[in-house]
């Protein structure tokens, strides 16, 4: 038995939704961003519904354990204490890398900012279970990871999705969060087949499935989690509802919020479904789900690593993926040549993609920002952020961003330039650098690079 308690349905908990949530009948739990909680002062709207006893579950967008890199320890630290201050019974992640670059690869290293797909390889799969057996040793619950929407695929993979997680759960013993909404998006972009994929995957070993919904544009299949649930995501959660009762199915929403009806209307679509899909069982499953495969154990384990050639093989398997990994992330974030075998055409779309979210986000964190530059934020915005990685956090991004333009002498507009310079000083020092100081700066960055 796999030991995940019944959660039922749920919605993803939003500070912009959250008087919403709270109004919404026949939700049983809620799933929040991790990093977007302090332990210390969790949100008053969680803490209400915690006392109600609606259960909550920490959501991970950052450990990045798909990465070369073992997972950061103070990240494993700070997932462990969100868990504990909830009193979550299990934490969720993704099966996605986030950053790459730094020691393995003699390089800076880049962020993201986004999910990215790892190569269904022998070599990331070890690193792989490495780095989630890591983390399950370092969390006080559970661990479940998520399979990711990607817009791009890997030249040379030597496994399906299937295939792989079920490998990785025969592995690890860790749990799978399944998005059908990602299952989706995958059929889309990578002409994979979700029924497909649900057979080879050990279904039993399902933590709770996540629906969101998204848009087609050109041929392409944008995640967006900002659009209604469509239709063909509703069938790929009843193809995975006809092979087992899931312990979980929750509603993800992240931007564009709809009004408190609208989203009760998806939850009904959603459980309508569940049942209309069920043959002879509950709509979700009312207990601990049978069968998934527990953790191997340490002898067998042993056994695999010395097949795959031992602590050094696995050495050798994180560097050859560090620098798969960074020369992909280089393409997309810092102009960089395509590796080869990918599709330039679809990772052109992957990186305005990337810069897009960037901007959404830089929008978030510094409202004023867009507020000061019109309509004219956005557009300098993307400009400035085509070839310069994130490197250091959105935070530092806003006010690299604000700098840029204040040493080129914008805005136009005096009075926006005054209100941008003083934003700047408020929250970065006395005065922006001087034009003698950013060219330093960049020649500095463009030896790096090299």
């Amino acid at each position: 038995m796999n030991g995940t308690p019944r959660l039922g349905i749920g919605i993803g908990w939003r500070p912009e939704i959250a008087d919403a949530v709270e109004g919404l009948t026949g939700v049983d739990w809620v799933e929040a961003v991790a990093e977007n909680l302090c332990p210390g002062h969790l949100p008053d709207s969680l803490v209400r519904l915690r006392a109600r006893g609606v259960t909550v579950v920490p959501h991970g967008v950052s450990l990045g354990l798909g990465g070369a890199d073992r997972p950061d320890a103070q990240r494993l630290a700070d997932l462990a204490a969100r868990a504990e201050a909830l009193g979550s019974p299990l934490v969720t992640e993704h099966i996605a890398f986030v950053r790459a670059g730094g020691p393995l690869t003699a390089s800076p290293v880049l962020e993201a900012g986004h999910l990215l797909p790892v190569p269904r390889t022998r070599d990331a799969l070890r690193v792989l279970c490495e780095n989630i057996r890591i983390a399950q040793d370092s969390l006080p619950v559970p661990l479940a990871v998520e399979n990711i929407a990607a817009l791009i695929s890997w030249p040379g993979e030597e496994m399906s999705e299937g295939q792989f997680l079920a490998e990785l759960v025969e592995r690890t013993g860790v749990r799978l969060l399944i998005d059908v909404a990602n299952l989706h998006t995958n059929h889309v972009n990578r002409g994979e087949d979700p029924a497909t994929a649900l057979d080879e995957l050990p279904v039993e070993a399902i933590a709770y499935v996540h629906v969101a919904g998204g848009i087609e544009r050109n041929g392409v299949w944008h995640d967006t989690h900002a659009h209604p649930v469509t239709r063909p995501v509703l069938d790929v959660l009843a193809e995975l509802r006809s092979r087992v009762a899931p312990p979980g199915v929750l509603l993800e929403r992240d931007d564009d919020f709809p009004p408190a009806s609208e989203l009760a209307g998806e939850l009904t679509l959603i459980r309508e479904t569940i049942t209309a899909a069920g043959t002879g069982t509950s709509a979700v499953a009312d207990g601990p789900a049978a069968g998934a495969p527990s953790a191997p154990a340490d002898s067998a384990r042993s056994t695999r690593d010395n097949a795959d050639g031992g602590a050094s093989g696995a050495e050798a398997a994180r560097e050859r993926l560090a620098l798969r990994e960074a020369a992909l992330l280089s393409a997309l974030v810092a102009g960089t040549p395509a590796p080869e075998g990918f599709d330039s055409r679809r990772l052109r779309v992957q990186s305005r993609a990337l810069t897009a979210k960037r901007a959404d986000v830089i929008a978030k964190i510094a409202p004023e920002l867009p507020k000061i530059l019109g309509g004219g934020f956005r557009p300098a915005f993307l400009a400035y952020a085509g070839n310069r990685p994130l490197r250091t956090g959105y935070r530092r991004d806003a006010l690299d961003f604000a700098e840029h333009l204040l040493i080129e002498g914008r805005p136009e507009d005096s009075a926006a330039r005054r209100r941008l310079t003083l934003w700047w000083e408020e929250r970065a020092g006395s005065r922006p650098p001087r034009r003698a100081t950013r060219l330093v700066r960049v020649a500095r960055a463009a030896l790096v690079r090299r």
